[in-house]
């Protein structure tokens, strides 16, 4: 469960780190972990993809599958080592393989540049070893642990973020109306045409999850509650009564 808590905590901070609201569903996360790591996740992998809000998740065994390294050098430890040879070691270090860099730094080896003429020993403190994302992707690491979400959103995905985003501002309307938890209502939904259209693709979902036993598209008038919401710069207008029992 721990491990499961991780990944889900490091998927939360690449989806905040893109700026994408839980809500909206992604493709895929991609999950870096092997042996008895993978196996514990894999058994939590349900609640794992319903808390990032994702299709699916993928299993890696390493971080360099699941995205490039890059190496910079520490200005702060090696710039009164180089002085005025510190742009010359800064290149030098630049020009490192980065995953050559990853693997000796994990084995604890020290890494071998050549400035003015002369052989210098560098260690992990000297050096910035941080990951770059895969176009397309958000990655969240931390130590040997790192996620990264599939940041592509297809029509299907957004229509369902749209969906999930509806089911809200009706939950808020109903709070507004001043319905019971347990309340049956009529609802009805107008405006912008992006949103009917994934009130329609979606209509079994946005009635289960508010329980809504008459669901219109398109407007309907007579109804006790209405009020207007934006979602993402859409109109939405959402219109509301307590179903009669029976």
């Amino acid at each position: 469960m721990d491990l499961a808590r991780e990944t889900v905590r490091l998927g939360l901070g690449a989806r905040g780190k893109a700026k994408i609201k839980v809500r909206q569903p992604l493709g895929e996360a991609v999950v870096v972990a092997d042996g008895r790591e993978r196996s514990a996740i894999e058994r939590l992998a349900d609640i794992v993809r319903d808390e990032l809000n994702v299709r699916r998740v993928r299993f890696v065994e390493g971080a360099e599958e699941l995205s490039s390294y890059e190496v910079k050098a520490n200005y702060r430890r090696l710039g009164p080592q180089f002085g005025s040879d510190m742009p010359a070691a800064a290149s030098a270090i630049a020009a490192l393989d980065p995953a050559h860099v990853a693997s000796a730094l994990r084995e604890g080896r020290e890494i071998g540049i050549s400035v003015a003429g002369r052989e210098h020993l560098l260690s992990g403190e000297d050096l910035l070893l941080s990951m770059r994302a895969p176009e397309g992707y958000s990655v969240e690491r931390e130590g040997a642990h790192a996620v990264a979400l599939d940041l592509t959103i297809d029509d299907d995905l957004l229509r369902e973020g749209r969906a999930r985003e509806i089911v809200h501002a009706v939950q808020s309307a109903r709070k507004s109306a001043g319905l019971q938890v347990e309340d049956r209502i009529v609802l009805a939904l107008d405006g912008d045409q992006e949103l009917l259209g994934a009130a329609e693709t979606h209509r079994e979902h946005i009635a289960s999850e508010t329980l809504a036993v008459q669901l219109v598209v398109g407007g309907h008038d007579g109804l006790d509650h209405s009020e207007r919401a934006e979602l993402e710069g859409l109109e939405l207008g959402i219109s509301l009564s307590r179903a009669t029992p029976g």
